[in-house]
């Protein structure tokens, strides 16, 4: 599990708390770090819509858990290839990440192996992270009793971006990975494109490579070839 742990952090390096922009949530990314160093709450759920930044928020958290010294280990429950056995040995870990829990609802296997967890982690007195699409409360989880715990901690709702705040966490991200996006750029792509945080970000890596691939800069005439391209 330590391989595919350093894996992940290699996959992700993006994901970090300064490549997250962070708007209303300071409240949040404060429970976060608390919980990565070993302090604040035993478990944390948070919980937000498509592209609002859980998976990222896993991600950051698992890393800064890392650089500071603790094991920690992220899991993507929606990855339809992961069987419940992986669970088994990760109460070892200081922080373990549940990314998409709803992932798990009506079924039994899933849910029986999450509730065995929960009891093994509980017992070694370790930190988890868990995200999912809405309160743990309102989950179509069957098992009483991993719904029960599901609600132990505290549950925390990412805050949406408004639309300046969205272009300005768009800005951030593509800052992390090399791309400069300008002001008229952002304002371009705030009144023609989408304003799904979702897709904004699957915008990314597509601007990206065109501007590696050119050797060009994000102009707007560039930027409408690129979206043209993509229709």
């Amino acid at each position: 599990m330590a391989e595919q742990l350093t894996l992940q952090f290699e996959n992700n390096a993006e994901q970090s708390f300064a490549s997250f922009y962070t708007g209303d949530n300071l409240e949040l990314i404060s429970h976060l770090k608390n919980i990565v160093n070993n302090s604040g709450e035993q478990q944390l759920f948070i919980w937000g819509d498509k592209g609002s930044g859980k998976s990222h928020l896993l991600h950051a958290s698992c890393q800064e858990a890392h650089n500071n010294g603790f094991t920690a280990f992220y899991l993507n429950l929606a990855n339809p290839s992961s069987e419940p056995s992986i669970l088994e040995g990760l109460e070892s870990f200081d922080l373990v990440c549940l990314d998409n829990i709803q992932s798990c609802s009506n079924n039994k296997e899933w849910e029986l192996g999450l509730f065995n967890f929960y009891n093994r982690q509980r017992a070694n007195d370790r930190r988890l992270l868990i995200s999912g699409d809405c309160p743990p409360k309102f989950l179509m989880i069957q098992l009483p009793d991993l719904k029960t715990r599901l609600n132990w901690g505290l549950t925390l709702k990412i805050q949406e971006l408004s639309d300046e705040n969205l272009i300005a966490a768009f800005t951030c991200k593509a800052k992390y990975i090399g791309l400069d996006i300008s002001p008229t750029v952002g304002e371009f792509i705030k009144k023609n494109y989408s304003r799904d945080a979702a897709n904004l970000w699957l915008l990314l890596p597509k601007l990206e490579q065109a501007t590696l691939v050119a050797k060009r800069k994000l102009s707007i005439p560039f930027l409408k070839n690129i979206l043209s391209a993509e229709k």
